[in-house]
């Protein structure tokens, strides 16, 4: 507005100093040289307002000034400050202890071994337990040789019967037949000395009641019978050892069997005794009746009688079931095994069955016991036996043992002492130990009872 007005004034100056006299131009004339002029007026002040703002100093405007705050206001404000400082830092301590605490908690969780395991799957239980058996003689003896030669004759082969007493091979020994020949001539040696010495004796003793001798040479020749009589009775013994070794040249049978074994052919020579220089002649075995010898896990072990009925049957006998009788038991269980070792006689009068075959002894106590089945992946073989990890409602392992009953490949049967609600771990690792704590993984989509959950 300033720089209007003084462009608006200045041509009225202009105006009063034109001078008087001079003529006024025509209309379109002056009002075009006035309007030139008028512009170039305003050019001209507004140039000069321009350099006039540059040397002014720019004006500084100053803040209101406010009253000091009261003392108890200030103090407020600082308490303020001072609270929400205790505060942040307290959250911030608390924040990070339960950072800590879930840290620790989250290490102490990844420490616990996470195990997978399996539902034991009742088994139906069967009217009778089977249980695998080898039949064996009843009686079985090797036969070997009591003197030294050479054979000269088997009466009897293999597959034969044979009684008690029966002969069943010949030895020839021509140096027993010397040995007892020299013995015999010794012994005439020695009944010729001893006759003298007693006649020697005698008549020494009739000298001395005439004191025609001392009594000590009377003595010496008393003392010279008497061994001579000793020196007799040895050489009896040795003629009756060496016709005993002669007896030994005929081989009988020791019962009534059958022979399973014939090692010798006529001519062999033959040494007597069953050590490393001797040789088995024959092997006899008794054959009527059978034994059969199976182990009786321990949960069916009270139920094991001696004298009960029960039947063998053998593969190559199908259908067909061999009275039998339990004859004895070890009356103790094995700490191996834990089981029961127990003798089963088979009559087999018409010798069907052989010894040395495999069968199955059945015995009707399979009622009386609960069985389950697990896969064989769960057993631990430990220096304590067979057993198995199981989970508590705790999450903590309980290490059982186990009475194994038929394995059935990739599972068994346990008998006794696991229940189907257990949970049993699935192969677990050898550093698990009782009441160690565990994680228990999460079952899988589609898997059933019985198996890894």
């Amino acid at each position: 507005m300033i720089e209007k007005n003084n462009v608006e004034e200045l041509p009225d100056e202009q105006r009063s100093e034109r001078p008087s006299g001079a003529q006024p131009p025509q209309q379109g004339q002056n009002e075009e040289h006035h309007a030139l002029g008028a512009q170039a007026q305003r050019d001209e002040e507004i140039e000069a307002i321009r350099q006039h703002s540059k040397h002014q100093p720019p004006a500084i405007q100053r803040p209101p000034q406010l009253p000091p705050a009261p003392p108890r206001k200030a103090l407020t404000i600082v308490a303020v400050m001072l609270l929400v400082l205790l505060v942040a830092g307290g959250i911030t301590l608390l924040a990070r202890a339960s950072h800590e605490r879930a840290l620790a908690k989250e290490t102490e969780i990844e420490t616990v071994p996470t195990v997978a395991v399996v539902n034991p799957l009742p088994e139906k239980p069967d009217e009778d337990l089977v249980l695998p058996g080898s039949l064996l003689a009843y009686e079985e003896s090797p036969i070997y040789a009591r003197t030294n030669g050479y054979l000269v004759k088997w009466y009897k082969d293999i597959g034969s019967r044979v009684t008690k007493g029966e002969l069943l091979a010949k030895i020839d020994t021509p140096e027993v037949d010397q040995e007892l020949n020299q013995s015999r001539a010794a012994r005439q040696q020695i009944v010729a000395q001893m006759e003298i010495a007693k006649i020697t004796a005698d008549r020494w003793a009739n000298l001395l009641k005439t004191d025609s001798v001392s009594a000590q040479e009377a003595d010496q020749n008393a003392s010279g019978y008497k061994q001579a009589q000793a020196n007799l009775s040895a050489a009896d013994a040795n003629v009756r050892r060496l016709e005993q070794l002669e007896g030994f040249k005929d081989v009988y049978a020791p019962f009534t069997g059958v022979l399973t074994k014939r090692n010798v052919d006529p001519g062999a020579l033959i040494n007597a005794g069953a050590q490393a220089a001797g040789r088995e002649l024959f092997d006899i075995a008794r054959v009527d009746p059978l034994r059969v010898y199976t182990s009786v896990p321990q949960a069916y072990a009270p139920y094991i009688k001696v004298g009960a009925k029960t039947f063998v049957t053998l593969q190559e006998f199908p259908g067909q079931k061999f009275v039998a009788t339990v004859a004895r038991t070890a009356e103790a269980i094995d700490t191996n095994t834990r089981t029961l070792l127990t003798e089963v006689d088979v009559p087999n009068k018409d010798g069907r069955l052989l010894p040395g075959s495999f069968g199955e002894v059945h015995f009707a106590v399979g009622s009386n016991v609960n069985k389950v089945t697990v896969p064989v992946n769960t057993m631990l073989f430990r220096a304590q036996g067979a057993q198995v990890a199981v989970v508590g409602p705790d999450n903590k392992v309980q290490l059982r043992p186990i009475n194994i009953g038929r394995d059935y490949g990739t599972t068994l049967e346990i008998l006794g002492g696991v229940d189907p609600s257990e949970k049993i771990v699935v192969n677990p690792s050898d550093s698990l130990e009782e009441g160690q704590q565990v994680n228990v993984a999460q079952p899988q989509p589609g898997q059933q009872k019985g198996g890894a959950s």
